[in-house]
């Protein structure tokens, strides 16, 4: 007699199936504090910037500061999480943190 192969379906192969079970629940790879931690991290990463006390010209615009904690909260991000849609959630929060924190007086100046 010779044995059977056990057959691999492609729903079992795909990544969505290390996220979801076979009845669609969601699995918890992250705990809450985890989650928590990050978001406090790169939301004070991306609020830092180099702000100048003599901006300069670039063509038409005028450059006051740059956000260097965005550049290397975005790294993190990248280098950090493992799956795709993770990933568009830090980067949307990490821009609209950027985007509010450029009104306020929030970083270094030099």
């Amino acid at each position: 007699m010779t044995k059977q192969k056990s057959r691999t379906y492609a729903r079992n192969r795909s990544k969505s199936s290390a996220l979801f079970s076979r009845k669609g629940r969601e699995r918890i790879y992250e705990n809450d504090g985890t989650f928590f931690l990050k978001l406090v991290i790169f939301v004070i990463l991306s609020a830092l910037w180099l702000r100048l006390k003599n901006p300069f010209e670039l063509g038409t615009f005028t450059v006051q500061a740059v956000p260097v904690g965005l550049f290397v909260a975005l790294l993190l991000v990248l280098k950090i999480e493992q799956y795709q849609f993770n990933r568009k959630i830090w980067y949307v929060t990490l821009i609209l943190m950027a985007i509010l924190t450029s009104f306020t007086p929030v970083g270094v100046m030099i």
